[in-house]
């Protein structure tokens, strides 16, 4: 057990940087509530909908504190929904938490074991010279570049692909914006503005370890010589 435990965390580390990578840059337009704000007058949204900035920001704000936050009751502020689209957001909840506890676990995990690691407890392996951040990095970097060209080609498809996907056998996430106004504040472009901003920082951060590992390797290499 002594001679795998280095592997089985070298395993670990390298799951729970793939789940950060992911898990962080999901939550970027998640918690990062400006992103939104910034969008709603070059959306149009006060004019598709007949309400103003500060409507719209508090309804949106009512909308992401039952998402992100324990006990809360959904509520869109000024704007009227029904009980199918309240039942959307329940099982969207329940993703966003999912992702919440990923990245959380991901996280305090990765710091545990390159602790232990820089204390010389554990010694985490290298395979070919690189940290498994690098696999990591690098199968992240690959997918999601192959990913984001396949997105980008037909938004609409990979937006109904992922809602057959995440959501199977329902279809209360195909709102009517008369009965469920708060959809007429959630306009496409900004799901598709979201996904550029979690692609992005999915491709940037993996780039960045990518880069720093060559790098390392590279000083490492001239350290030996």
């Amino acid at each position: 057990m002594k001679k795998s435990l280095p592997v089985i965390l070298t395993v670990i580390f390298g799951i729970a940087v793939f789940l950060f990578i992911i898990t962080f840059s999901i939550g970027l337009p998640i918690y990062c509530r400006f992103f939104y704000y910034m969008q709603i007058e070059p959306l149009g949204i006060p004019e598709a909908t007949g309400h103003s900035v500060a409507q719209i920001k508090a309804a949106y704000n009512q909308v992401l504190d039952y998402l992100t936050l324990p006990n809360k009751e959904f509520g869109a502020g000024v704007f009227a929904f029904s009980k199918e689209g309240a039942a959307h957001f329940a099982d969207c909840k329940g993703l966003f938490t999912l992702n919440t506890v990923a990245l959380i676990c991901s996280t305090l995990i990765m710091i545990a074991i390159l602790v232990l690691n820089k204390l010389g407890v554990i010694k985490l392996c290298r395979p070919l010279g690189y940290s498994v951040a690098f696999f990591s990095a690098t199968s992240i970097f690959a997918f999601f570049a192959i990913l984001g060209i396949i997105v980008a080609t037909d938004f609409n498809s990979a937006f109904v692909t992922f809602h057959h996907l995440f959501f199977p056998g329902k279809d209360n996430w195909t709102f009517d914006p008369r009965v469920d106004q708060i959809i007429s504040a959630l306009p496409q472009q900004f799901f598709m503005n979201c996904a550029i901003l979690i692609g992005a920082s999915i491709i940037l951060i993996s780039l960045g370890i990518i880069i720093f590992q060559i790098v390392l390797k590279k000083k490492r290499a001239i350290k030996k010589d």
